[in-house]
């Protein structure tokens, strides 16, 4: 399944940002998961939600921010991101896992396909 993420942009803190990966295939069969990387530092978990939808998991630094959901008939998954902060600014990846997502399979190792990453960047 091939996976084009979308919806970066510059924005300044405390806006919003949605973010979108669009699948080229039927992605109901995948948990689907965002994760971020900054300059300088390791790829981190941001949110992930289960094949269903039904089941969302968050990093604590986007909890109660960041929204995760995704549309099995639109082959979509977005993040809504509020409340935007400077050390939000990173390169976000959508991706894709043949695994169960349970317990938020947080380890990007799990995840069989990636899109490319979408810049978010957020001035202070």
């Amino acid at each position: 399944v091939q996976l084009q993420a979308s919806g970066g942009g510059l924005v300044q803190a405390g806006d919003s940002l949605r973010l979108s990966c669009a699948s080229s295939d039927s992605f109901s069969p995948y948990g689907m998961g965002w994760f971020r990387q900054a300059p300088g530092k390791e790829r981190e978990f941001v949110a992930s939600i289960t094949r269903s939808g039904l089941n969302r998991y968050y990093a604590d630094s986007v909890k109660g921010r960041f929204i995760i959901s995704r549309d099995n008939a639109q082959n979509t998954l977005w993040l809504q991101m509020n409340s935007l902060k400077p050390e939000d600014t990173a390169a976000y990846y959508c991706a894709a896992t043949t695994k169960i997502v349970n317990s938020g399979r947080k380890n990007g190792r799990d995840y069989d396909y990636w899109g490319q990453g979408t810049q978010v960047t957020v001035s202070s």
